[in-house]
């Protein structure tokens, strides 16, 4: 008790001490962000943009798709180009072009090399060359880079409105005409594109080849080159990683390793009659079939428009269903789904673990449930309707789709979530209050359980922290403080002290040590995952300091995930610890593919692209999404569908309970997944990165490589994968069909769940 008493100050420590960089870092970022000017200035001193433009510029591509078309910095999705990227090489090249038949009257491609090497010196200079006047507040251009600006803004004011010359083009980034209808909307967008290229190539003040990015994009025409911080501290981060696993390793080895309890000999869940509030808690898994099918099903229209623009098999899709909207959707359901299979497990658990009953208990939970309803339907069709009905700026932050990837749902239905997580976490604390109080060997655990709620419905409050004028680099900041620390962090926290809580009910292992080995596991997971949020910051227009402690700490994020192999294999010993263990053989088998998608799909996809200088050329490619996939289905997703089984274990008439269902399911979406991120996104990603590194990011986003015939076959080679993953969900809806057409188990209104065992003894 002592030892997880200290156990319990280090984790405190840890977290205040972890929690004070991030915010210390953010100061930082904050201060030291590209500058937005107060007027864009030709050598005239005529304004070609306004600082309020450019803000304007922002708020109208968010509202446009935002990180759902394109990316900017890297951040958001693949079939568009990055617009920085992108806006760079196209003003460098008419850079080029100006200064060619202004010096030579010939365009630059007749030019001998000289002339070209005196020119790109120019072009060079020019991009590079910080004119910004910090008392002026003001940005001067050159008449032939002003020239150049121009042209530019003309090619994407076109674009994002509807010249017919550019109809191709639109297709092949899955972009519909009109995407902006107003003109000054158009004009604004051009303004914050330009101020996002210029951020990423021009040089720091006091610094020489060290722009407000770190030089990402990669640009050869502008010297875009990785810096030498992003070399170094890789190869420290490495160096880091490779010792902290060895100490780990050696350290497990030293311990002494308490083997598992005896088994009892029958289920001791198998009397256990489900409460009002825990039955109310079965129409959440129905919801959460209904997410996974409606996200699937957008992906596969997703992945489709990368080859066929707005067109579904020749069905014009996109005119009702554009990409902005499908890929909304997929990206969205992904983490709506997983959130609700683990609040609906949370909601169970409670009185299972605390054998109490807390009095209107099941009305809220089923207010709860028709809350969390109302938000995901009414934010879904909001944000599909303010697309298709170009309603603005306004109406897409405040209802619509903010545009922004994994948080997209409009600034209402945020609060709405925020106020359900904060109810959920009441739930569940009052459900397992009697619990908290009484002294056991579990009571660690489900205050880990508790904790872990609490941070899950308080820290969503970041989704709160940005509005519509805010800094498109404070943006960024607080947007990982959501995707990260809440999905990556707080969710896996929760999730993995639910699954001891369960184990050590079923009698599989001891309390005590699953009470230790929790909260340790936890120090070492948010010692590296609460700094390691950095990396996700290293090209955003923050300073270089974010490369080094991001590295640093991204680096131990991946340590832990060494020693699931051992804990996925004891896992696997314990669905053969007694024959009644066979009842719950599908969802310890999650688990294990949970351990499997953390040491793929986290660790080593993860971090194959989590250094700086892999970063550099690989981000926003289809690495990440390789990544992305693996880690938030694989691990997440496979892990609320385990949680989803055994709660459904419990609620079910278990006459109709089929594994000749569950084997299918298992199998289907983990071969499926398999198929499609590795015959399909990691090929494609490493076809890219060759891109990225041999000319250049625009050219690793550019329809030359985006839709050359590599990269198409590797679209159409993701269909057997899609095929076998969706047949998994099919069987999974059939499965959870199949329970809820029948009544569940019932509880008499006068028996309580049984409490939680305290002792140790099988």
């Amino acid at each position: 008790m002592h030892a997880t008493r200290r156990l319990w100050t280090w984790l405190a420590i840890i977290c205040v001490l972890s929690f004070a960089a991030l915010l210390l870092v953010g100061r930082e970022i904050y201060l030291k962000a590209p500058p937005i000017p107060a007027r864009i200035l030709d050598d005239t001193g005529h304004v070609v943009y306004t600082g309020d433009q450019i803000k304007r510029g922002q708020q109208a591509w968010l509202s446009a798709g935002g990180q759902q078309l394109g990316t900017v910095w890297g951040h958001g999705s693949y079939v568009a180009p990055d617009w920085s990227a992108d806006w760079l090489h196209r003003e460098a090249v008419a850079l080029q072009e100006s200064l060619a038949r202004r010096d030579h009257g010939l365009p630059y491609a007749g030019l001998d090399a000289g002339a070209r090497g005196a020119i790109d010196a120019v072009v060079k200079d020019t991009l590079r060359r910080n004119t910004y006047d910090a008392a002026g507040d003001t940005v001067t251009l050159s008449a032939e880079r002003t020239r150049a600006v121009q042209a530019v803004a003309a090619h994407y004011a076109g674009l994002f409105g509807t010249d017919p010359k550019l109809d191709h083009l639109r297709e092949q980034y899955a972009m519909t005409a009109g995407s902006l209808p107003d003109a000054d909307e158009r004009a604004a967008l051009t303004g914050f594109f330009f101020w996002s290229a210029w951020a990423a190539a021009t040089d720091r003040p006091g610094e020489t080849g060290l722009s407000y990015t770190s030089n990402w994009p990669h640009e050869p025409l502008v010297g875009n080159t990785p810096t030498a911080g992003a070399g170094i501290w890789s190869v420290a981060s490495i160096v880091v990683m490779i010792g902290a696993i060895a100490g780990m390793v050696l350290f497990h080895s030293a311990q002494p390793e308490d083997a598992d309890p005896t088994p009892p000999k029958d289920d001791p869940l198998f009397n256990l009659k489900a409460t009002p509030s825990m039955r109310a808690t079965r129409k959440y898994f129905a919801v959460v079939v209904a997410l996974i099918l409606a996200q699937v099903g957008m992906g596969v229209v997703s992945a489709h428009y990368s080859v066929e623009g707005n067109a579904f098999f020749g069905i014009p899709l996109g005119d009702i269903l554009p990409f902005t909207v499908s890929r909304t959707i997929h990206t969205q359901f992904a983490v709506l789904w997983i959130a609700t299979a683990w609040l609906a497990t949370g909601l169970y658990i409670a009185p299972a673990i605390s054998g109490h009953e807390p009095k209107f208990q099941a009305l809220g939970v089923n207010v709860l449930f028709y809350a969390l309803l109302f938000i995901v339907a009414g934010s879904t069709a909001c944000g599909w309707l303010g697309t298709l009905q170009h309603r603005g700026v306004d109406f897409s932050f405040w209802l619509g789709n903010q545009g922004l990837e994994f948080t997209s749902m409009g600034r209402i239905w945020q609060y709405l979530l925020f106020v359900g997580l904060l109810f959920w976490a009441f739930l569940l604390g009052r459900g397992l209050w009697p619990a908290l109080k009484k002294p056991s060997e579990s009571r660690g655990l489900i205050a880990m359980v508790f904790l872990a709620a609490v941070c899950i419905g308080g820290f969503y409050a970041t989704s709160l922290a940005w509005g519509q004028h805010t800094h498109y680099a404070m943006v960024e900041y607080w947007r990982w403080w959501l995707v990260h620390l809440w999905v990556e962090g707080f969710f896996e926290v929760f999730a993995t002290a639910v699954i001891a809580l369960l184990f050590t009910r079923l009698g599989l292992i001891r309390a005590a040590s699953a009470n230790t080995a929790i909260v340790l596991e936890t120090i070492v997971f948010l010692f590296g995952g609460i700094l390691g949020t950095l990396h996700h910051l290293y090209f955003t227009g923050t300073p270089t300091a974010v490369i080094a402690i991001g590295a640093m700490f991204s680096a131990l994020e991946v340590v832990p995930l060494s020693m699931i192999g051992i804990e996925a294999w004891r896992n696997y010993q314990r669905t053969k610890a007694a024959p009644w263990v066979a009842n719950y053989r599908w969802a310890i088998l999650c688990f294990i593919a949970v351990g499997f998608w953390n040491t793929v799909g986290a660790g080593l996809l993860g971090f194959s692209i989590n250094t700086p200088i892999a970063l550099y050329y690989m981000q926003g490619l289809n690495m990440t999404a390789a990544h992305g996939h693996a880690a938030l289905f694989g691990v997440y997703g496979m892990l609320g569908v385990g949680l989803m089984l055994f709660c459904l274990r419990g609620l079910s008439d278990r006459r109709v309970w089929s594994d000749a269902l569950l084997r299918p399911v298992f199998w289907l979406l983990n071969i499926g997944l398999a198929m499609m991120v590795f015959m399909a996104l990691v090929p494609a990603g490493i076809y890219q990165a060759w891109a990225s590194i041999s000319r250049g990011m625009w050219f690793a986003r550019s329809p030359e490589v985006i839709h050359s015939v590599f990269m198409e076959r590797m679209v159409w080679l993701r269909v057997p994968g899609d095929v076998v993953f969706a047949l998994g969900t099919v069987f999974l809806a059939l499965f959870v069909l199949r329970l809820m057409r029948r009544p569940g188990r019932t509880a008499e209104a006068t028996a309580p769940a049984p409490a939680v065992r305290t002792s140790t003894k099988a």
